[in-house]
Formats: structure tokens, sequence, C-alpha cells
């Protein structure tokens, strides 16, 4: 062997064990987020909130399966654990559907839904692969007032999962419920009136017909009350 060639075997082989090392751990290959109601990560993709990196990538707050952080433990998105950010917060029902999108879909093992360290719902998916929106109805039962609701997508074939967190008002008011004449209380018109020339993005709230409804994806021009149940509108009650 000449002296050249026996110069690059050694090389190549000193750099190969700095290359398995520089090598980053395998993740999964799926992304996703909830988009509705919305997410903070979906808050600083749209621009609601300054929050840094994450607005460029809200579908990839991944971390170990387990935590109960809004960052996923990462530390580039780590605003996402400022409870102190203006968060938009979503007025909801006692029972409402969150909508994940998922930009990769991956075999899924499990949905589930944390306030505090109390898990609210659940959903076995088995290893199924989604499509790529996903929405779950979820009861609050007793759960009421402001709530910071963790959603989380546990990936079925690897190690980590997918973090998002959404704050909520569950009955819609911020103020006493139990004073009728506060203009916060659940029962009443407090959102704006729908405008068929607005454009309304997934959670955004509006009120006609005496109920308010609430958007559960991008929509203009769609009439509250006339999409279904299955449509972009979600009924949150009747109001005053």
């Amino acid at each position: 062997m000449s002296a050249k060639r026996r110069l690059a075997a050694m090389i190549g082989a000193g750099m190969a064990p700095l290359l398995a090392v520089s090598l980053p751990a395998a993740t999964a290959s799926a992304h996703g987020y909830v988009s509705a109601p919305l997410s903070r990560q979906a808050q600083c993709a749209q621009g609601i909130v300054d929050c840094g990196p994450i607005k460029y990538e809200p579908q990839s707050v991944e971390g170990p399966k387990g935590l109960r952080s809004c960052s996923g433990g990462n530390a580039e998105f780590a605003e996402l654990d400022n409870d102190n950010k203006p968060w938009r917060v979503t007025p909801v029902g006692s029972s409402t559907t969150f909508t994940w999108s998922l930009t990769a879909r991956h075999a899924t093992s499990t949905w589930q839904y944390f306030i505090g360290n109390t898990k609210v719902a659940e959903f076995n998916d088995g290893g199924a692969q989604p499509p790529a929106t996903v929405s779950h109805q979820v009861n609050f039962g007793s759960i009421t007032g402001k709530q910071k609701v963790l959603a989380v997508w546990n990936v079925a074939d690897t190690l980590n999962a997918f973090y998002a967190c959404v704050d909520v008002n569950i009955g819609g008011g911020s103020g006493n419920p139990g004073n009728p004449g506060d203009p916060g209380d659940p029962d009443k018109c407090t959102a704006a009136a729908w405008d068929a020339g607005t454009v309304y993005n997934g959670g955004d709230v509006v009120s006609l017909n005496d109920h308010n409804w609430k958007a559960k994806w991008w929509t203009q021009g769609e009439r509250p009350g006339t999409t279904g149940e299955w449509g972009v509108w979600e009924d949150l009650g009747a109001c005053a």
C-alpha cells in the first residue's frame, strides 16, 4: 500500500468514531400540534405571541414520553413553558373538540389530555396511522375556569411524544359566573359578532343568533349554524 493510501486509511479510521458520536439520536418522523383551540405553538406561528424559533416549526415540540412540559423538554422552545406570556385564552364549554394538525403521520399509541396532574381524557389508537387531521371530544367534567390543558401525542414505535399546551376558560366567562350582571358571565354574548368577510382561525369565537360559536380551523364566509356537526363551527351554547 502506498504512503498516501495508508495515510487516507488512518484518517478515515480516526474520523469514524467522531462521526458516530456527532450523529443525533433517532427521532420520530411524525410531527404535529394542536391547531384548535389555538395551542401555544399555534399562537406563536400566527404571530399572536412573540416566542422565538418555535414560530417556524410549531409541529416540532417533541420529547421523551411521560413529560408534563409544554416545551417537551426542549430548551430552544422553553418560552412555551412560560405561563406569564400573554397567551390567548379560548372560552370553551364543559366538553370541547381538540384538533391536531399532523404534518407527518406516524403510528400512534395514545392521545392524552392533562390538566395539572389529572388525566382528563385518553384515546387509544392501538398503533394505527392517523389521518392528517385528528379531532377528539374532551369532557372536562366538573373542572371549570381558566386552565392549561397539556395535549400529548404518544408515537407507537419510538420513545418520544409530541406536546402542546392549550389555554382555555372552561365555561367561557372571565368574570364571576355567579353574578349575572358581570359582563364576563358565561351566558353573555361577549364574543364579537360573526362577519362574512372576516377570516377566522381555529379557536376564534364569535356570536350569532344568540349563540357563541368556535371555529375548528381556518374559515371565511361559512355561516355558523349551517355547517353541521362535522363542519367548521362548534356551537358553544346559548348566550344573551
